[in-house]
């Protein structure tokens, strides 16, 4: 219990309106109310409490409510809802009783919470610049695959070129039936095109000004702006990590456990943490393994292990160099050291001087 804490409130937020359950020390219901999911609403209640241990789930509104609250002097434990099986594994789940697990769980042990802690407003910020060139770069692929599926149906077929150039090269080959119907979308296309440039920019002018730490990750092959920059603002801070191994478990990239006596399957990848993420650490992977992939102790490594052979060799390699990566990025970002390529090479030496390995990076991300 902390001290100080005069009521335990759990909050199952909703999109219009919030149940509340709150609980005395000793456990004894005090009020069981719903109120609007809006500031003023909240301002409203809160302000007139006593200190109070407020649970709830991470969630749309979980981050302005949690620091509106933390605010007006509460404690806040935001928690993991897929931590929760007491909440979403309840066969007669409903909002009323969501609100009272949380209450009561903040009462005996916040730790059962498994509590997260949201980014600063700010870093929210520039992580929504990324997410908004990934929407916009999705956006456009729809498009492309729409004009390059039209006009197949129609018997012809357009040039293969990128996604960039798209807009140019392939307006002249549209017959001209489809032409009404084609060219709208790729004026579309041409807009989305510019404005991914605009936050390509953008993003670049972030690492540069206002995160140079990610010039240290970017000497890593297949990791560029995009995935540096994503990689710094999701995790946050370094140091709520007491080993770079606890990175890649809450970036869901280790594999899913059932053991019971002999029994002991194996499982696919968790999936937990940031998806958008795991994802991009994912492409930088396929970079590392594919082609055009720098030759490195993380590339060696990996082809041997797709070398093994067996069902989804190439895959499972994937997603391992995935989790030696963001591993390796923690490392580079918490100790400042110039990456080694070849650091398992020579095992003598702990970090190559040439400047030349902080020359930033190809971005490993499908456009």
């Amino acid at each position: 219990m902390v001290k100080n804490s005069t009521a335990f409130v759990g909050i199952d937020l909703g999109d219009k309106r919030s149940n509340l359950y709150v609980l005395d020390p000793e456990g004894e219901l005090i009020e069981e109310t719903r109120i609007p999911t809006t500031e003023s609403a909240f301002r409203r209640k809160f302000a007139s409490l006593p200190p109070c241990r407020v649970a709830m789930e991470a969630g749309t509104h979980s981050r302005w409510a949690s620091r509106l609250l933390e605010q007006l002097g509460h404690e806040v434990l935001v928690a993991n809802p897929r931590k929760l099986r007491l909440i979403y594994g309840d066969p007669r789940k409903a909002d009323e009783a969501d609100a009272e697990h949380l209450a009561r769980l903040a009462r005996l042990d916040p730790q059962l919470l498994s509590p997260i802690r949201h980014r600063g407003p700010e870093a929210q910020a520039h992580l929504t610049v990324i997410r908004s060139r990934d929407s916009l770069v999705r956006a456009r692929t729809l498009l492309i695959n729409h004009v390059r599926g039209s006009v197949k149906s129609s018997g012809a077929r357009l040039l293969a070129c990128s996604a960039d150039s798209f807009h140019h090269r392939v307006e002249p080959s549209i017959p001209a039936e489809l032409q009404p119907a084609l060219l709208p979308i790729i004026e579309t296309i041409a807009s989305l095109t510019a404005q991914i440039h605009a936050y390509n920019r953008q993003i670049e002018q972030l690492c540069q000004k206002r995160y140079p730490e990610t010039q240290g990750l970017r000497a890593v092959g297949g990791v560029g702006p995009i995935t540096s920059l994503a990689y710094v603002l999701t995790l946050d801070d370094p140091d709520r990590f007491r080993k770079s191994r606890e990175v890649a478990p809450a970036l869901g990239l280790v594999p899913k456990r059932d053991q019971s006596g002999d029994r002991d399957p194996q499982l696919r990848i968790t999936k937990t943490g940031d998806s958008y993420l795991r994802r991009l650490l994912v492409g930088s992977a396929q970079y590392i393994l594919g082609p055009f992939g720098p030759d490195c102790d993380l590339r060696r490594w990996g082809l041997k292990l797709a070398q093994r052979g067996g069902k989804n060799a190439n895959k499972r390699a994937v997603v391992a160099v995935a989790r030696k990566l963001a591993v390796l990025l923690h490392h580079l970002w918490v100790t400042g050291e110039v990456y080694d390529p070849f650091y398992h090479s020579h095992p003598d030496q702990t970090s190559v001087t040439q400047t030349n390995l902080l020359v930033p990076q190809p971005e490993a991300v499908c456009t």
